[in-house]
C-alpha cells in the first residue's frame, strides 16, 4: 500500500518559510543582543572594580596594616569587608614581592599573583580578564603606594579587584523574557502576513496551487506546439505575449520576440490591422497575404473582469487552398461558360421557332446568317492576335459570361500575343481571368445602378522578348486613389467571409506577377479603371510578401 503525503499549500509553505526567517532573525539579533551584553559588562564593571581598586588600594588603614611584620592577619577583614560591602566575586591582597597574604578566595593564600600586566609591580594599575582560581574573571591590579614619610613612593603591595563575568547561558535565561515575547509577536505578525500574502496570490493566481499553475503551463505549451495553426496573442500595448512555432513561421517573426511591439517587429499595413483590431472587430476569417503565403486569421479580444487584457488570433495557411480553388475556378469557368452558352442558344433557338412560325422563312436564314458572322467574327478576332491557345481560351469563355452580364468584352487592336510556355501561360491566364473578372464585376454594377451608360471590359496583351504585359480598361467608377494599393494587400473573398469584402483574386494576382519578377498596378482614365500587369518571362526563386 501506498501512502501519499499530502503537500502543503502555497499558503503553509509561506507560513513555514516566513517562520522559518523570522526565527533565524531572532537567532541574530539575540547574538547581536548578547555581544553588546558582553561589551556593555566589560565597560561599566571594568570602570567600578577599578575604582573599587584605587578605594582600597589608597585606604590608610592598608597601608598602614602592609608595614606591619605580620599583615595576614590585619589585612583579612579588611578584604572581608571590601568583598560585602561592593558585592564584587573577589578581592585579593598580595605584599610587595607579589606573593598573596589575604584573599576571598583561601587557595589563593601564599600563592604568586598572576599579574595581567608585569608593569604593575612598577607601580601601574592595569584592569582586564584573568582566569582566577579556575574561573575567568574581570579584575582590576591596583599597586599600594607608601605615603608616609620613611615609605614614601614605596610600593607596599597590589590590590586586585574581580567581578566574574555571566556565561552566556545565564545572560540568554536573563533574556529569555523578552526574547519569547518578541518570538511570540513575530510569530503572530508572520501568521497573519502568511496568511494575507497567500490570500492576495491565491487571487492573483485564481485560487490555484503552484503545481496547478505548473500543469496548466505545460499543458499549454504542448497544446500550442501541437495543434496545427499558429497562434499569436498581443497585450493592450500591441506587444508579442506569446506564438508557437507555427504563427512564427507563417509571420516570419524572429526567434527573440517575446515583448517587442508590432513595430518593432516591422509588421505594417493590412497585417498589422488585423493584429490590432483596428478594423471591423467583428470580421471573422480575414484573409492576409504575408510572405508569399495566404493565410486566414481570426482575432479574439480577451478581456476579464471588464478589463481588457489582449487579444489572441488564430493564423492558417490558406495557401494551397487558394491553389485548389484556381483549379476548382478554372472548372467553373467552363461550367459557367457551358451554362451561358446553354442560355444563348436557347434565346436564339426561340427566336428562330417563332420565326418559322409565323412563316418568315427568309428572316431565319438571314438571322442564322447574322449569328454565324458574330460568332466567326469574334473568333476571328481572338485567334488571329492571341496564338496561345489557352489564353484563347479563356478569352472566350470570358466574352461569354460577360455578354450575359450585359457587358461587351474588346480585345485591343495592339494586342499581339505568340505561343507562350506551359507555365507562364498558366500564370498569364491566372492573372488575366484576375483582371477580367474584376472589371466585368465592377463594370457590371455600375451598369445596373446606370442602364444608360454602356458597359464594356478591353483587354490588351503584348509580349516581348524579356516580359509579358496585360493591360485591362473597364467602364465601371474607378478605384479611389488611397485604395490604389490596399486592393492588392486586402486578400478577401466572399468564401472566406460572408458578406466581407472582395480582392482575394487581385492579391493572388500580385503573387504570381511578383513570382514572375513583375507588378501589378491601378490607374484611372477618364472612362474608368486600368489595370496594367507585367510579368517576366523566367520566373524568380522566391515571392516578395
Amino acid at each position: 500500500m501506498v501512502v501519499v503525503t499530502p503537500r502543503r499549500t502555497l499558503a503553509g509553505q509561506l507560513l513555514v518559510l516566513q517562520l522559518a526567517i523570522i526565527v533565524v532573525v531572532l537567532v541574530a539579533v539575540a547574538a547581536v543582543s548578547l555581544a553588546q551584553s558582553a561589551a556593555t559588562f566589560n565597560r561599566v564593571e571594568g570602570r567600578r572594580v577599578a575604582a573599587l581598586g584605587e578605594q582600597l588600594a589608597g585606604s590608610p588603614l592598608l597601608r598602614d596594616r602592609l608595614n606591619t611584620p605580620a599583615p595576614a592577619e590585619l589585612v583579612a577583614p579588611l578584604v572581608q569587608n571590601a568583598r560585602t560591602q561592593s558585592g564584587v566575586t573577589s578581592v585579593t591582597v598580595a605584599d610587595a614581592r607579589g606573593r598573596v597574604i589575604s584573599s576571598t578566595d583561601p587557595t589563593l593564600v601564599g600563592t604568586p599573583l598572576v599579574l595581567g600586566d608585569p608593569r604593575v609591580v612598577r607601580g601601574r594599575s592595569w584592569s582586564g580578564e584573568l582566569a582566577i582560581g579556575g574561573s575567568r574573571e574581570l579584575v582590576a591590579q591596583v599597586p599600594v603606594l607608601g605615603a608616609g614619610a620613611e615609605n614614601l613612593g614605596d610600593q607596599l603591595g597590589v590590590v586586585v579587584i574581580g567581578e566574574a563575568a555571566p556565561s552566556w547561558s545565564a545572560r540568554l535565561v536573563g533574556a529569555s523574557s523578552y526574547l519569547f515575547t518578541y518570538l511570540g509577536i513575530a510569530s503572530l505578525l508572520g501568521v497573519v502576513g502568511s496568511w494575507l500574502l497567500a490570500r492576495r496570490i491565491k487571487r492573483q493566481t485564481l485560487g490555484l496551487e503552484p503545481r496547478e499553475i505548473a500543469g496548466l503551463a505545460e499543458h499549454r505549451e504542448a497544446l500550442l506546439h501541437g495543434i496545427a495553426e499558429g497562434v499569436i496573442a498581443l497585450d493592450p500595448q500591441q506587444r508579442v505575449t506569446l506564438v508557437n512555432a507555427v504563427g512564427s513561421r507563417l509571420l516570419d517573426l524572429p526567434e527573440q520576440c517575446l515583448g517587442r511591439s508590432l513595430a518593432d517587429l516591422r509588421i505594417s499595413g493590412r497585417l498589422r490591422d488585423v493584429l490590432a483590431g483596428t478594423g471591423d472587430p467583428e470580421a471573422r476569417d480575414e484573409v492576409v497575404v504575408r510572405g508569399g503565403r495566404v493565410l486566414v486569421m481570426n482575432r479574439m479580444t480577451v478581456v476579464k473582469d471588464g478589463r481588457r487584457l489582449g487579444s489572441v488570433t488564430t493564423l492558417r495557411d490558406r495557401t494551397e487552398l487558394a491553389r485548389l480553388e484556381r483549379e476548382i475556378g478554372s472548372f467553373r469557368s467552363t461550367t459557367e461558360l457551358l451554362r451561358a452558352q446553354t442560355h444563348e442558344f436557347a434565346n436564339q433557338l426561340h427566336t428562330i421557332s417563332g420565326l418559322i412560325q409565323i412563316g418568315e422563312h427568309d428572316e431565319v436564314v438571314r438571322y442564322v446568317d447574322a449569328l454565324s458572322q458574330h460568332r466567326a467574327s469574334l473568333d476571328l478576332t481572338v485567334t488571329s492576335r492571341i496564338h496561345d491557345t489557352a489564353v484563347a481560351a479563356l478569352l472566350m469563355a470570358k466574352s461569354a459570361l460577360a455578354a450575359e452580364r450585359r457587358v461587351e468584352l474588346r480585345i485591343s487592336e495592339r494586342t499581339g500575343l505568340d505561343r507562350l510556355e506551359p507555365g507562364l501561360a498558366v500564370d498569364v491566364a491566372t492573372v488575366l481571368g484576375n483582371l477580367v473578372d474584376n472589371a466585368v464585376e465592377a463594370v457590371a454594377d455600375g451598369t445596373a445602378r446606370d442602364g444608360d451608360r454602356p458597359a464594356w471590359v478591353e483587354v490588351e496583351l503584348r509580349r516581348d522578348a524579356a516580359s509579358v504585359e496585360i493591360v485591362v480598361r473597364d467602364s465601371g467608377p474607378g478605384v479611389a486613389p488611397e485604395l490604389a494599393q490596399e486592393v492588392f494587400t486586402h486578400g478577401f473573398t466572399t468564401k472566406a467571409a460572408q458578406g466581407g469584402e472582395r480582392g482575394i483574386g487581385l492579391a493572388l494576382t500580385r503573387l504570381v506577377c511578383k513570382r514572375r519578377g513583375g507588378e501589378v498596378a491601378v490607374t484611372n482614365t477618364t472612362e474608368g479603371a486600368m489595370f496594367t500587369a507585367r510579368m517576366s518571362v523566367t520566373a524568380v526563386a522566391e515571392a516578395v510578401s
